[in-house]
């Protein structure tokens, strides 16, 4: 199960920042990334969260999402199209572990995760 996105693109951070509230020039100040050592601004974390989130509730009603959790492992740059993967782990007792994974379009793992889902997907 999958989820390709377009580019994240400067106007998504914007609008991102925006709406969380999130407004760390590291997304969204070229100078200030500059600064700390970056090509470029990077995408939230929490916006790569945000679209695994999508994928999980295109395959199940939110309501049947009893767990979901993940873990950062390196930054989306801009322009960057995330992929997001879903594939099951198990299924017991009436609960589907899912594997989740957001990647680059080069192989590199942004964000790895887990769910756990009522019923089968």
């Amino acid at each position: 199960m999958k989820l390709e996105l377009p580019p994240v693109d400067r106007t998504t951070l914007a609008l991102y920042a925006g709406a969380s509230g999130d407004h760390n020039p590291l997304h969204i100040d070229l100078d200030a990334a500059r600064n700390a050592g970056f090509d470029d601004v990077f995408t939230h974390g929490m916006l790569s969260m945000a679209y695994l989130g999508r994928l999980l509730t295109d395959l199940v009603p939110q309501q049947r999402i009893r767990s979901y959790q993940v873990r950062f492992t390196s930054i989306t740059p801009v322009l960057a199209e995330p992929r997001c993967e879903a594939s099951v782990a198990e299924v017991k007792d009436g609960l589907t572990h899912v594997d989740l994974v957001v990647s680059l379009q080069d192989g590199t793992v942004t964000l790895r995760g887990s769910a756990i889902i009522e019923g089968e997907l």
